[in-house]
């Protein structure tokens, strides 16, 4: 009996994973999440100030005016995430503080205002990451028709050669688009319905998306020679909700759509066959023009950015007249929208990249939780329930790296609390807590821990 008990009484023992030398962790956020000052120095007013300030689409008229007003606390910020070890920060710059109509005249104190933050990161030992375009479209191109207008991919590619010129001497990786699934199609979702006309729009605006991504990297290519740029992918896996035909066609039907459309554009410079003819059939969309399938397998990216939170059970139903499925409702607990903690669906996203796609370098480019009953006590956050979102997806990053799949670094999302889109400033991401009436920010737990793990490069279960 006392052998028995001194055997049960045992300590597991301690499973350490430790992390390659030259991985990079770090954090990412977005500009109109983040920076307010929306009409300040010269900024031009974006398709978001438009729905926040006369729409008034944001969840309690919340807006992006002053936000966490990063604009003019930047050094502190930085000296934050320095604070956090962080050796990667991943932005987006606001085209239209660049250039406050979309194209023409730059705004030079949009430009000033980049290089400080460039400098602040570089002085501070962080890489910085920019992100040319994270959903905030300048208004007076979107009166033009934006990126449904054929001439977007050229007016993108001319904002970035801005970019790419004022900082590309001292900035080395570059991401084109944000999850231009999320703009082009789920955007419909928010903000009007899903109908014909809609997603006609929607998968016309998708391929011109991809078409300026590629004009970039022509651009990028010519004046960032030695630099490396990719773009950040929302992947969202699929899982059939049962073994019958219709809910595994649903299933693949959805894969196509969310991911391996801009998945083929990216690396094979095509789109899948059976989702374009299903488009085709259904919409009489996208116009593809002669000469674009060229330009798309002329200019490929250096790596790839996953953004993942968490996955889909899709079923087959005659009740969406357009895809013909839908998804089945989960757990709300780590996003907004029908989702749960999934963190198998990070590893089977990566293997499922770096076995179709050559095995390329992959940045994990978001991943976060978001929750909405945060709050200080006695000086603390104790946000256990983040903590152990990221510890059980870092530790699939592990599993990732064991089996040869090379990812390069992961950037957690968000470095601080923001403005959630049309949610406003609900669920909270950041792993710093923002007062959203004083703007004072105060760590969480979980940027103890993510500090630790920086540190000590090592996730010990």
């Amino acid at each position: 009996m006392l052998k028995q008990k001194l055997k049960k009484d045992k300590p597991k023992p301690r499973i350490i994973r430790l992390f390659p030398k030259e991985f990079i962790w770090g954090g990412a956020t977005s500009a109109y999440q983040i920076e307010g000052a929306y009409n300040e120095d010269g900024k031009g007013e974006s398709l978001w100030d438009f729905y926040a300030n006369h729409l008034q689409i944001i969840k309690d008229g919340a807006t992006g005016n002053i936000a966490i007003d990063h604009y003019h606390r930047y050094r502190d910020d930085v000296r934050m995430m320095k604070g956090l070890g962080l050796k990667a920060y991943r932005f987006s710059i606001s085209w239209t503080r660049i250039l406050p109509s979309g194209i023409g005249p730059v705004n030079e104190k949009g430009i000033e205002f980049y290089q400080n933050l460039i400098t602040e990161l570089l002085a501070a030992g962080i890489e910085p990451i920019p992100t040319l375009y994270h959903w905030d479209y300048p208004k007076a191109l979107a009166d033009q028709s934006g990126w449904l207008n054929r001439k977007s991919p050229e007016w993108f590619a001319e904002y970035a050669k801005v970019c790419f010129q004022a900082f590309g001497d001292r900035v080395r990786t570059w991401i084109t688009l944000n999850e231009p699934w999320v703009d082009a199609f789920a955007s419909i979702y928010w903000l009007q319905k899903p109908t014909v006309d809609t997603m006609t729009r929607a998968v016309q605006i998708a391929h011109h998306q991809i078409l300026g991504h590629c004009r970039a990297i022509a651009a990028f290519r010519e004046l960032v020679p030695d630099g490396k740029i990719g773009i950040a992918l929302s992947m969202i896996p699929s899982y059939r909700a049962t073994d019958s035909k219709a809910d595994k066609a649903a299933a693949i039907r959805y894969d196509q759509f969310v991911n391996q459309w801009f998945l083929e554009a990216v690396f094979r410079g095509t789109y899948p066959r059976e989702m374009l003819e299903f488009y085709r059939k259904k919409l009489s969309a996208p116009m593809i023009l002669p000469g674009d399938l060229e330009l798309m397998k002329s200019h490929f990216v250096d790596f790839i950015g996953v953004n993942y939170y968490t996955r889909n059970i899709i079923k087959a139903s005659q009740a969406e007249p357009i895809m013909e499925l839908e998804e089945v409702e989960r757990p709300d607990l780590s996003w907004p929208h029908s989702g749960e903690i999934y963190p198998q669906g990070l590893l089977d996203i990566l293997v499922r990249i770096n076995r179709d796609y050559q095995q390329p370098d992959i940045l994990i480019t978001e991943n976060g939780a978001g929750f909405y009953d945060e709050s200080i006590v006695h000086g603390q956050i104790d946000d256990y329930r983040r903590i152990d979102f990221l510890k059980q997806h870092i530790k699939v990053v592990h599993k990732a790296l064991k089996k040869g799949i090379k990812v390069r670094g992961y950037l957690v999302w968000s470095i601080f609390d923001n403005l959630e889109w049309v949610f406003g400033f609900e669920p909270r991401f950041g792993i710093i807590y923002v007062d959203f009436q004083t703007l004072n920010r105060t760590w969480k737990q979980s940027a103890f821990w993510y500090q630790k793990l920086i540190r000590t490069n090592e996730l010990i279960k």
